[in-house]
């Protein structure tokens, strides 16, 4: 289990899925799911799994992003996100970070060649999909997780 304590304090990584490609959030200290809270040790198992994946995409940067932020982007800020979205995932961000109940994630980069949900092993499959949103995340460029099923 994530505490609440331990949710607001840092910046983690975590996963979710639409159901067909796979979500990389940042929580920015935010409140998390309750279905990634519930378990550091599968919270862990995700993320050990997809760093280690080779990069198979090219990428897109959100073209709002300097909008959503307010300021010019950084080579630093990016550098995580297009590491993971290299990797084929959809790269988010927490959108008002330290806000710990605000549910609001932008868009950083998405894959051009995104990673299937079906070419995952089982084990990480059978851990992934107990985070599932509903719209789809090539078509989004912002979550509210508080829609998380």
């Amino acid at each position: 289990m994530i505490t609440e304590i331990h949710q607001q304090t840092m910046d983690l990584d975590w996963f979710l899925t639409d159901r067909e490609y796979i979500g990389f959030m940042a929580s920015g200290g935010g409140k998390l799911p309750g279905s990634v809270a519930g378990s550091e040790e599968n919270r862990q198992v995700l993320v050990n799994y997809f760093r280690n994946l080779p990069e198979i995409s090219e990428i897109m940067i959100n073209p709002e992003l300097d909008n959503i932020l307010g300021s010019e982007v950084s080579d630093r800020y990016l550098e995580d996100y297009v590491l993971m979205t290299k990797k084929g995932l959809y790269s988010f961000d927490k959108t008002y970070p330290v806000q710990f109940l605000n549910p609001q994630y932008h868009l950083v980069a998405g894959p051009k060649q995104p990673l299937k949900l079906k070419d995952l092993p089982r084990n990480i499959l059978d851990i992934i999909v107990k985070t599932q949103y509903s719209n789809k995340l090539m078509e989004i460029q912002e979550i509210n997780i508080s829609e998380i099923d």
